[in-house]
């Protein structure tokens, strides 16, 4: 039966971030995925970064944006954060993704390792979940000029810097202004970000269906100053009134450092991110299984 994903990229979590060594097991992985996905009539292309970083050889090695002209769909093989930072690149062709759980979490690399099979095989012939992600596009202005420009799946994150105290921002939000605030900093949060920092700062989980962003402060000064959830239409301008060695993080992996009076402008991306799950997903069935919650009833 031929699937309804010809060619498949697969993309892996090749090393540990401190080290920058191959993981141990992670080639073995790659190759047993690699090798199945063959065996279902697919062409397996490699991620360039995951063939030079596991070694693995035989398969072509795809840039990105390669992948985004060339193939069906990308695997990922890792945790989020190796789904975040794909999903970024990827997001301007549609390419749809698939996460295997190589990671801890896995709120979106959802399919775990073992018996690997069994779950993709039915998706690969066309039975699947799809669930669609906007992106933030997020931007810092210096003096009228854009200094910074990146895309978040996750969360723009504004932080005080590490040895500083408080920083004082003014929130505004379609050109109103909503507060002066002294904080850690301040969170703006999609709703795949919900259940990331902004969760652990306080904020609200969002279902991924909502079209909004919750804005979370970090550690207040003022106790009253609680997350707010918006409408992702609007568009969020930050500027930094007060604070030493201010950063603005996109995803925590993009980060530019502030000077008082920047603007950070959030808005909606133009771009989505698709990620596909095993017929039948729901996204409650993910929250209480990642959360440990209580699975009384039925």
């Amino acid at each position: 039966m031929t699937p309804q994903f010809r060619h498949v990229a697969l993309i892996g979590k090749y090393h540990h971030a401190a080290s920058g060594t191959v993981a141990p097991g992670s080639r073995d992985v790659l190759e047993r995925i690699a090798a199945f996905l063959l065996s279902q009539g697919c062409q397996v292309s490699l991620e360039s970064e995951t063939a030079h970083n596991s070694g693995i050889s035989g398969y072509p090695a795809l840039r990105p944006e390669e992948i985004g002209e060339a193939c069906d769909v990308g695997l990922v093989v890792g945790g989020d954060g190796t789904m975040l930072s794909i999903g970024r690149k990827l997001a301007r062709f549609g390419t749809p993704l698939i996460g295997i759980n190589q990671g801890r979490l896995g709120f979106v690399t959802d399919i775990p390792l073992e018996n690997f099979e069994t779950t993709l095989t039915p998706m690969l012939h066309g039975a699947f979940e799809e669930d669609r992600r906007p992106l933030i596009q997020g931007q810092v202005l210096r003096s009228g000029k854009c200094v910074f420009d990146a895309l978040a799946m996750n969360d723009v994150v504004v932080n005080r810097g590490t040895t500083s105290g408080m920083v004082e921002l003014r929130v505004e939000v379609d050109g109103h202004f909503v507060a002066n605030q002294r904080a850690d900093g301040l969170i703006v949060a999609s709703p795949t970000g919900s259940t990331a920092y902004a969760l652990s700062s306080g904020g609200p989980m969002l279902h991924p269906s909502i079209p909004g962003w919750v804005l979370v402060p970090i550690a207040p000064h003022t106790l009253s100053n609680r997350p707010i959830v918006l409408s992702d239409a609007s568009e969020v301008a930050i500027e930094l009134v007060s604070g030493r060695d201010a950063s603005a993080n996109f995803d925590m992996q993009s980060l530019a450092k502030l000077r008082r009076g920047d603007r950070i402008l959030v808005r909606r991306s133009d771009y989505c991110v698709r990620f596909l799950h095993p017929r039948g997903w729901n996204y409650f069935d993910t929250l209480r299984r990642k959360l440990r919650w209580n699975e009384g009833g039925s």
